[in-house]
C-alpha cells in the first residue's frame, strides 16, 4: 500500500509535466525493495485519475464543447470555435486509438526497456527544447485546423513510448507549429481525454475480471488513482500559471539528467534493463 502510495504521487506529479509519468512510474517500482515493474496496466488505470483532474478543472469548458458539437450536428447555424475544437479533438484522438491497438502488445513488453525509456527522455527533451526555443509563440487555439489537430494526435501517439511524455510530445508539436505555450498546454490537457479514459477503462476491465493489476492490488490501485487525481489537480493549476511566464527549460534540463543517469546506471550493471 505504502508502495502505490508513492506511485500515485508520482503519478500526480508528473502525468502533465512534460517528463514522462510512465517513466517515472517504471523507474520507482525499480527502487521499491521487490524492483518490479508496476506495469502498464497500473500507469493506464492511474492515469484515469489524472485525467479525472482535467475533467473537472476544464469542466466548463469541457460542457460548452460537448454540448456545442451535438447541436452543431443537427443545425449547421449552431457550429462555432467550441464544436469546432470537438471536432478537433475527436481527429487527435484517432492516431493513437490505432496505433495503441495494433501496438498494444509491444508497447507493455519491449517498449518498457530502461534503454529506450531513459533515450526517450534524453531524445525528447532535445526535441522539445529546440520546439521552444524556435517554435513560433502568436497562434491560439482559435486557429487550430484539421491538418494541425492531426499532426498534434500523431505527437501524443509517441507518448506510447514510455519516456516521450504525452505532454511534451504535444506540447512540442504545437510549439513547431507556432502555438503559444498555454495555448499548446491546453489543447494537450483536452485531446488526451479520450485516449487516456478510453486506455484506462480498458485495463481496468481487464483488471476486474482478474482481480489484480501486475503487483498491486485493486484496492492499492485504486488508492494510488486517488491520490494521482488529487495531486494532478493542483499540479494542473500551477502549470497553467507557470507556463505564461516561464520556458520549460527546468523540464529539458530535469529530463536530459535524468535519461543520462540511467544510462550511465544501466551502462554500470547497477540497474537491469
Amino acid at each position: 500500500m505504502l508502495e502505490a502510495i508513492i506511485l500515485g504521487i508520482i503519478q500526480g506529479l508528473t502525468e502533465f509535466i512534460p517528463i514522462s509519468s510512465s517513466a517515472h512510474l517504471r523507474l520507482a517500482g525499480e527502487v521499491f525493495p521487490n524492483a518490479i515493474d508496476p506495469g502498464a496496466m497500473f500507469t493506464a488505470i492511474t492515469q484515469i485519475g489524472t485525467e479525472l483532474a482535467v475533467l473537472i478543472y476544464f469542466r466548463k469548458d469541457i460542457a460548452r464543447i460537448i454540448s456545442a458539437w451535438f447541436a452543431s450536428l443537427s443545425n449547421k447555424n449552431a457550429r462555432n470555435q467550441d464544436s469546432k475544437m470537438g471536432w478537433l479533438i475527436i481527429v487527435g484522438s484517432v492516431p493513437i486509438v490505432v496505433i495503441g491497438y495494433l501496438a498494444q502488445d509491444l508497447i507493455t513488453t519491449e517498449l518498457r526497456s530502461l534503454w529506450i525509456i531513459a533515450t526517450m527522455m534524453v531524445v525528447f527533451g532535445l526535441v522539445l527544447g529546440a520546439a521552444d526555443r524556435f517554435g513560433g509563440k502568436t497562434k491560439e487555439l482559435s486557429e487550430l485546423n484539421v491538418k494541425h489537430g492531426i499532426l498534434y494526435g500523431l505527437a501524443q501517439s509517441l507518448a506510447l513510448i514510455p519516456g516521450v511524455s504525452r505532454s511534451g510530445a504535444t506540447i512540442a508539436m504545437g510549439r513547431y507549429l507556432g502555438y503559444s505555450r498555454e495555448a499548446a498546454l491546453r489543447y494537450s490537457f483536452l485531446l488526451a481525454l479520450p485516449a487516456v479514459f478510453g486506455s484506462g477503462f480498458y485495463q481496468l476491465q481487464s483488471a476486474l475480471s482478474e482481480n489484480q493489476v501486475a503487483v498491486y492490488s485493486l484496492s492499492e490501485t485504486l488508492v494510488a488513482t486517488v491520490i494521482a487525481f488529487a495531486v494532478g489537480y493542483l499540479v494542473i493549476a500551477w502549470l497553467l500559471k507557470f507556463v505564461t511566464t516561464k520556458s520549460f527549460a527546468p523540464f529539458i534540463i530535469y529530463r536530459v539528467a535524468f535519461g543520462s543517469a540511467v544510462l550511465v546506471l544501466l551502462a554500470t550493471g547497477v540497474l537491469q534493463p
